[in-house]
């Protein structure tokens, strides 16, 4: 039989559970809310592009739309568009509303993710609720209407099942993020680390490609050609010759007058590099990998590789604002302050391209294509509007390297710089096999 004063403790402890539930419900509550607060708002993408994709679809038979090629995105994320014009939803708030959700998807990976270090409910609810009020999460979702938080909650995912050694559920949600982002590949020197430690079988990374083609498979049934669904990535990273597109990244250290034609290859080059040598630094330390040098890993590339990569735009930095925040809540004295340099220089850099005069230049095909007479989503034929360059020469000075943007690129160096010594630091500590064991989340969030 119970006694008195264990039948109090009882009462108490439910009392706090539902404390604490209902203040997590809240403030997950509050950021939907101060989402929603920003839909009214049309970004020049949404304006130029995603508007136009949306009316595109839904004048040209639904799904049936997806044969044309009107867009520069990968299918799935138009399926999500062509699904939007059968509901009776706003196109805007519809955009916004999948963004919204896979925001949410991205913070429910953050708790689980800080759950393996963290036994308990309060540290992870709470580093997952800081990552749903990140000012760039925040805003890419609520006022942008851009879809990074979908390709990002993927990757997280895989991360998450790699630190729980589900390697084959990790390489489909890996796949996921990259069907709907190209920028899922600055997870790929993580891949590429446990491919090597032997942590992931070699051959489940077909996985990956074996799932962006799976989801290519719906568009092929409307009528796509191969070709145009396999192009879509090439054609994305040839849309831009610009070393940097408002991304605080080392590129912004170069003289305007630097000549990209030359420096990109030589950018993409060193960047391979730099990777291939982290990543057999890393296999010849021969060290034990523990949760935590997994994270620091992803953390590491995450940020890196958009620091080192040319023709990166502003927004390149999504996941390494995400993770920055998981890694410093695995090592919080050492890493408290890098998502912060993280935030700032990728948030300020946000201010720029948002609420400047001329506002963000969208990225659409170039003119003179037509689809039934018409010309395509992004494209009007017409002079570029007013705040927008015509050329490239123009667009070459609205790109070009200033003071503000170097001071941003200089606390993203920062960045870089400390996560890679804290990594390297981690991994020059070796642990016995068993020293950091994953520990298995507390009951009520098993899988």
């Amino acid at each position: 039989m119970y006694t008195a004063s264990e039948s109090v403790d009882i009462d108490e402890n439910r009392k706090q559970k539902f404390r604490r539930v209902g203040l997590v419900a809240a403030a997950v509550v509050a950021a939907v809310v101060a989402r929603v607060a920003m839909f009214d708002h049309e970004s020049s993408d949404y304006q130029f592009f995603i508007k136009d994709w949306y009316e595109f679809i839904s004048t040209h038979g639904g799904f049936g739309a997806l044969k044309y090629d009107f867009s520069d995105y990968n299918v799935p994320y138009l399926y999500l568009i062509t699904l939007l014009t059968y509901l009776p939803i706003p196109a805007l708030a519809g955009i916004k509303i999948i963004s919204l959700v896979f925001d949410l998807v991205l913070a429910y990976f953050t708790y689980r993710i800080v759950a393996l270090r963290h036994i308990g409910r309060w540290v992870p609810s709470l580093a997952a609720l800081i990552v749903l009020f990140l000012p760039t999460v925040a805003t890419n979702s609520g006022l942008w209407g851009q879809a990074d938080s979908i390709y990002a909650a993927f990757g997280l995912g895989g991360v998450y099942f790699l630190l729980r050694r589900r390697p084959w559920l990790a390489c489909v949600f890996f796949g996921l993020s990259l069907a709907f982002k190209l920028q899922a590949v600055f997870l790929f020197p993580l891949l590429l680390v446990l491919v090597l430690k032997k942590w992931i079988p070699w051959r489940l990374l077909l996985a990956v490609p074996g799932v962006v083609l799976l989801l290519a498979v719906p568009a092929l049934l409307a009528g796509a050609p191969l070709a145009q669904l396999l192009s879509v990535y090439v054609e994305q990273t040839n849309s831009y010759p610009q070393l940097s597109l408002n991304a605080p990244s080392i590129y912004q250290f170069l003289p305007a007058s630097a000549d990209a034609a030359v420096i990109r290859p030589i950018g993409v080059a060193v960047t391979g590099l730099v990777i291939l040598g982290l990543c057999f630094g890393v296999l010849l330390s021969r060290v034990h990998l523990t949760t935590t040098k997994v994270v620091l890993l992803g953390a590491t590339s995450a940020v890196l590789v958009p620091f080192l990569l040319p023709s990166m735009h502003e927004r390149y930095f999504y996941l390494a604002e995400v993770l920055t925040v998981i890694a410093a809540f695995y090592l919080p004295r050492r890493l408290w302050y890098v998502p912060v340099l993280v935030q700032v220089a990728s948030f300020l850099a946000y201010l720029k391209v948002l609420f400047s005069s001329g506002g963000p230049m969208p990225s659409g095909d170039p003119p003179g294509v037509t689809i039934d007479g018409q010309s395509p989503p992004g494209d009007t034929g017409l002079p570029a509007p007013d705040g927008y360059p015509a050329s490239g020469s123009i667009m070459d000075q609205m790109f070009a390297p200033t003071l503000e943007f170097r001071i941003l690129a200089a606390l993203m160096a920062v960045a870089v710089a400390s996560v890679l010594w804290m990594t390297f630091r981690e991994f020059r500590r070796d642990s016995p096999p068993g020293a950091e064991k994953t520990p298995q989340p507390p009951e009520g969030v098993r899988r």
